[in-house]
């Protein structure tokens, strides 16, 4: 049994830990009500835009939907989204495994496959790899991304992989994000970014006949890049939110541990005073025993 001053140690370490995890969690848990409000706001707007994105998309010729043309996948572009920062839980690991199945999915298929790291934890996991980016084609050092969050600066990285598509450097492109639920639940999605897949509606038919005023070609190619790059900022809202939840839920749960170990941490170390004490006892009554002898 470790003696007393080890065990009033570990006490008072493990209370500085708790009062850090606390401090966190209070932090986190302010900080998820602004990003929850933003991508609750965000969510229906971004969904119903994105439906007409796609009934749109499927009365389109490969001459009209230049983002929606179908054609051999021989590069492909995975785009992970996770934090700078850790102590999250599994929300930046999840991400990083559902990143690799794909690319592992895609090389089988014969596809050259690049990952855009989007946080510094995706960008440690991938840096050293061969699926790192090579070139100067794509944008790099994206972290600051979420030191200002904003419509016009995920516009700026949408713009970029909208014109690796255009361009005919990449053939399809993927996000890949945690999904805000709940602060507790985070479900990681996988999300085709490029090129847009039309859906049909629910009873099979045929897409949304439209009407266009003043002009199909005018408002096509407003509304898509448009419609794209409000996917896009949704993604980077749902996963900062996700993050904030995540980390609130580990610093909550991490602070119940502590506090039960500070618990477990009192009984040995009383304990171990009574033992002390018991022993002194005995020595004491073992002297004055000693001493009538």
């Amino acid at each position: 049994m470790a003696n007393l001053k080890e065990i009033r140690n570990r006490i008072v370490s493990v209370s500085s830990t708790k009062q850090i995890t606390s401090a966190m969690k209070m932090v986190s848990a302010a900080k998820l009500k602004k990003a929850q409000d933003a991508i609750t706001e965000m969510r229906p707007y971004s969904n119903k835009l994105q439906e007409i994105l796609q009934n749109v998309s499927a009365s389109l010729d490969n001459s009209e939907g230049i983002y929606s043309e179908e054609r051999e996948v021989k590069n492909v572009l995975i785009v992970g989204i996770t934090s700078n920062r850790g102590l999250c839980g599994g929300f930046n690991n999840n991400v990083i495994k559902i990143v690799k199945s794909i690319a592992a999915d895609e090389q089988k298929k014969g596809a050259n496959v690049t990952v855009l790291s989007i946080g510094k934890k995706i960008n440690d996991a991938f840096k050293n790899s061969e699926l790192a980016i090579q070139g100067t084609l794509l944008p790099r050092h994206l972290d600051s991304i979420w030191d200002e969050l904003t419509y016009d600066n995920s516009s700026k990285i949408a713009d970029k992989l909208m014109t690796q598509f255009t361009d005919h450097h990449q053939d399809k492109i993927v996000l890949v994000y945690n999904q805000f639920k709940n602060a507790a639940v985070q479900d990681v999605q996988r999300e085709q970014f490029l090129p847009i897949v039309a859906t049909a509606s629910e009873d099979n038919s045929s897409a949304t006949d439209y009407l266009y005023e003043p002009d199909k070609k005018e408002i096509l190619d407003d509304l898509i890049p448009k419609s794209l790059k409000t996917q896009f900022f949704k993604a980077l809202l749902d996963s900062q939110a996700s993050e904030h939840g995540a980390r609130m839920t580990a610093m909550h749960k991490a602070t119940d541990n502590a506090s039960d170990l500070i618990d477990d941490l009192k009984l040995i170390y009383n304990k171990a005073r009574q033992a002390a004490i018991t022993n002194e006892i005995l020595e004491i009554v073992g002297g004055a025993e000693a001493l009538k002898n």
